[in-house]
């Protein structure tokens, strides 16, 4: 997956300011920065969400950038987005929740959807509860049922959009145990929008720090916290005094 100088402005905004990215397969790649630096903008490039006012995006070589919706649609079933609100709806079991993109998307029978969807439930450690509802659970287990719905297309890529904000620390290190799992056992290659410090210095294979719409650093969690420099420091640190504008 790559992008290629991506700028994106809302009217006067200027929100992207040419951003270059690659994200190698199998990779649990965050991309991280203050509320407003850009970071779900430009993963919402990747699947149309949005569109550039320059530059490209590829995957797996191929450009996608000005795809119609129609040709959009195996890009969606490859890249699957789990958003920060879990979105399930509350009149349906969790099981059913999880069939429901089987059943609109694949040609299988009711009983083998939820078969399917029974199992990605497995995976995510919800099945024993496949029969209740999401009002049942709290922020961090409807946030588990919502990835074991996103996997449901087998996607190769799957984008996490905050997944522990607004959940207890215990039911975010549980996301960010599975979130690692996929990666290391099943190869789904992970970009993780966050400003979690404890999830970025906890998973990730690779970080991108975005300030004021531009890249700032590309790499590992020890080129981070070796960093000089002070937007950085000041980041990773939480400290309220430093260049970085709030």
């Amino acid at each position: 997956m790559e992008f290629k100088g991506i700028a994106k402005a809302f009217g006067s905004l200027h929100v992207l300011r040419g951003v270059d990215l690659v994200v190698e397969p199998g990779e649990v790649f965050f991309i991280i920065g203050q509320s407003g630096a850009g970071k779900s903008v430009l993963v919402k490039h990747l699947i149309g969400l949005i569109r550039p006012d320059a530059g490209r995006i590829f995957l797996d070589d191929v450009d996608v950038t000005d795809l119609t919706e129609k040709e959009l649609y195996d890009v969606r079933k490859r890249c699957a987005m789990v958003f920060q609100n879990s979105t399930l709806f509350d009149s349906m079991t969790l099981l059913d929740n999880v069939a429901l993109p089987i059943r609109k998307h694949k040609s299988v029978s009711t009983k083998d959807a939820r078969q399917m969807a029974l199992e990605k439930l497995k995976l995510v450690g919800m099945a024993d509860y496949h029969d209740r509802y999401p009002a049942d659970f709290g922020d961090g287990m409807r946030k588990k049922v919502a990835i074991a719905r996103a996997l449901t297309l087998d996607p190769e890529y799957v984008i996490f959009d905050e997944p522990t904000t607004g959940i207890d620390p215990i039911s975010a290190a549980m996301v960010d145990k599975l979130i690692r799992h996929l990666a290391d056992h099943h190869g789904v290659t992970s970009i993780v929008i966050s400003h979690d410090l404890r999830s970025i210095f906890g998973i990730a294979d690779r970080i991108a720090m975005l300030y004021k719409g531009k890249l700032i650093l590309d790499g590992t969690r020890d080129d981070f916290r070796n960093s000089a420099d002070p937007i950085v420091q000041q980041f990773i640190t939480g400290n309220p005094s430093g260049p970085m504008e709030v």
